[in-house]
């Protein structure tokens, strides 16, 4: 588990910055098992979580909901019959921004 976790989400509209290149691979090595992908053009981070049911798929879904809902920074999330897909991104910026690595670091604790 990564400090990113214990990190506090700033504040963030339409004006904040996005990450910028070295940032982002700095960033990325604390959730190194995230996907950084281009999706009609913003870049997002996004993981597929695995488990035995979907009951259990669910209820990971629903902890990662209230790390979102205590946040205000609400994720994509994909729920399957024993897979969790969340991507994380900053809509109001179209792209990464440190909060996105941060919301990664807890859903990774939050699958612990």
């Amino acid at each position: 588990m990564s400090g990113l976790a214990e990190q506090q989400c700033e504040a963030c509209n339409a004006s904040a910055p996005k990450v910028t290149d070295e940032e982002m691979a700095s960033l990325h090595k604390s959730v190194q098992d995230w996907e950084i992908l281009s999706v009609e053009g913003e870049d997002q981070l996004r993981k597929t979580f695995k488990f035995r049911n979907f009951a259990q798929a669910l209820a990971f879904t629903n902890r990662v909901g209230e790390l979102a809902e205590a946040e205000n920074h609400h994720p994509a999330i994909l729920l399957e019959y024993g897979k969790a897909t969340i991507s994380w991104w900053t809509h109001t910026i179209g792209g990464l921004h440190k909060n996105d690595f941060i919301m990664a670091a807890r859903t990774d604790s939050a699958y612990h």
